[in-house]
This record gives structure tokens, sequence and C-alpha cells, in this order.
């Protein structure tokens, strides 16, 4: 059975019926990968540097045998990682991709073909897909965002939404970070921002057909950034202001956070110490010493409002963009 090439439209179309596999070294994987792919690396991070050196500094026949030294002896663990996951998980065929489509690539995918698995490859591998990634940003979208001040539940309705049929994109789930300073707290470590616009990039490809719904989000969600190229769509459509009272959402914001620790939620105070002010910082943090979570996020949820009726003003003819909406308009979508 012969190895297959395909573009990235292509393999994408196949990805969720086919086993993707990054062969590229763990450190490149961590960086960022095409969403869903596993790596099953040819070479370790310090190999890839040893190959890598060999290949500048000597010559390209060096660095492949230097290689196929090291890619010998792992051919069995390689199929076996392999075979191991089409059992926990069946997949009809295998894609596999290294950064640019090369050697790395090939050499598995020989491997694996030889085995006898249906075997395709990537034009242009990883680096392709980083660049049609990037693409995706620019594209014209029909969004419906989510507005409202902190502690408006606004996550929690657009999980309701999308379980009730609307098609939904969570940023905050993609960047596992809740938004505020606090939005760390309880989450996994962060993506790298190539990851998180490589998850983001394929969400949008996938929904770009209906409209969507996002949360409405300041540039920045705890250490990435929403794309430059995106930007601009997102503030410039139909904001629904979820409008809850203030003592509503202190409650939910004390329901949310009253389980971490006191050190905790200092620390989170002190990084917005600055834009928060000398006094209102050693005031909200010394409620949090003395247990009264109330008066604390009390202080810090005025500071968040003001924040967020600032960031909201900045959009150009925000007026014509926003209509005021509350929980019984969300819940009769969600019938």
């Amino acid at each position: 059975m012969p190895i297959t090439t395909l573009t990235i439209e292509a393999a994408l179309q196949l990805l969720p019926n086919a086993l993707c596999i990054d062969v590229r070294s763990p450190s490149e994987y961590a960086q960022g990968h095409i969403p869903g792919a596993i790596n099953v690396a040819l070479f370790n991070n310090e190999e890839r540097k040893v190959v890598g050196t060999a290949y500048k500094q000597t010559s390209r026949q060096k660095a492949i045998k230097i290689g196929l030294n090291y890619f010998g002896s792992k051919m069995e663990a390689i199929i076996n990682a392999v075979e191991a996951q089409l059992i926990a998980t069946p997949k009809p065929e295998i894609i596999v991709h290294c950064w640019r489509g090369g050697m790395r690539s090939a050499g598995i995918a020989w491997l694996l073909n030889l085995y006898g698995y249906k075997v395709s490859t990537i034009i242009g591998g990883y680096k392709t897909y980083r660049g049609w990634a990037l693409e995706q940003f620019g594209m014209a979208y029909n969004f419906k965002i989510l507005g409202g001040n902190t502690g408006s539940n606004k996550t929690v309705w657009l999980q309701k939404l999308q379980q009730s049929g609307q098609t939904v994109i969570d940023l905050e789930g993609i960047a596992n970070h809740k938004g505020s300073t606090f939005g760390h707290l309880g989450m996994p470590p962060q993506p790298t921002q190539e990851h998180f616009e490589n998850i983001l990039a394929l969400a949008l490809f996938t929904k770009k057909a209906n409209t969507i719904w996002l949360e409405d989000e300041s540039k920045r969600i705890g250490l990435v950034n929403l794309p430059e190229a995106l930007w601009p769509t997102m503030r410039s459509m139909p904001i629904y202001f979820l409008q809850v009272s203030f003592e509503n959402r202190l409650q939910i914001i004390l329901e949310g956070y009253s389980m971490h620790s006191t050190l905790q939620i200092c620390d989170a105070i002190k990084r917005i110490e600055r834009r928060l002010g000398g006094l209102e910082a050693k005031n909200a943090i010394a409620f949090a010493t003395e247990g009264d979570l109330k008066s604390c996020f009390t202080i810090l949820l005025h500071y968040y409002d003001k924040y967020y009726l600032k960031g909201l003003h900045q959009r150009e003819n925000y007026k014509t963009l926003v209509t005021e909406i509350d929980e019984d308009y969300l819940a009769q979508i969600c019938k």
C-alpha cells in the first residue's frame, strides 16, 4: 500500500477519522501542535540538537547517518506506541508529519507503512499548518458577543447555549484561564501562545458556517493574546450585555473563589496593585487576610466594573453595538 501525501486542507478533513502523529521532538510539540495530534518523537530534544548541529556544521549525509543510528534502536518502540494508541482509540488510517514534511516524517511513515498501516504524510508538515492557522484569523465571521460585568456567569450561559444547540467557542476554556487576575486559580497550565492560536484556528474553521457565540474578552487572557487579525472583527460585532445586579455578581464571585487560599488571593491582588491603587489594594489584602472575603471582593468588583466599562466604551460606535439583555432572554434561546 503506497504512502500518500495530503494538503493541509485534506488532512484536516480526515483528522476526525485518522490518528495524527507528530514526530517532532517533545519540545517542538510542547510549543505547539495540530490539535488532536499525539507525539511519537523520532528524536528526543538532545538528539534533535545533535542531528541539527551535524547538518549545519558537517553535511547532510553525516546528519542522516547519526539520525539512522538513533532511529534504528527505536523502531520497535515506535511501532508499539502507535499500536497501543490504535488499540485504545481505533482509527482506519494514520497521518504523519514533522516540521516541514521532510526526513523525520518520511522515516516513520515508511516504518508504519512497512508494518501494514495505511499512512499519509502532510505536504509541508506542521509549518504548513501554522501558516493555515494564521490565515483563519483574517477570515470573515459572524459573531455574537456575550458581554457583561465580572461575575455575570457568562461562561455558564455560554455552556447552556452550547447545550441547547447554539454554536459557541469558549475562549477562556481554550486559554485555560477565566480572564481576571484570579483567572488562573484552579485551572490547568495555559497553552503557549502558538498552541492557543492552533486550537482557536481549528475551532473557527469547523464552525465558520454558523453564527458563533463568544464571550466578550480583553485582548489578553492570562498569558495569551487574542490574535491581532481576529481582534478587529470581534470588536465590530454586536454585544449582548447581560445585566446582573452587583449583589448577585458578588455572590457568584464569592462562590467561585472562596475555596482558594488567602495566599493565592493576596498574590493575585498584588498583580493588579498598580492599577487598583495602593490604598484599595492594601484594604483588599487586609480584608482577605482577616477572612472577610465579601469586603475584599467588593473592592475588586468595583475595580473590574470600571475596567470593563472603559473597554466597552473604547469600541467604535459602541452604543450601536450594545443590546442590554437579562437572564430570561438567554433562557428563552436555550429552550
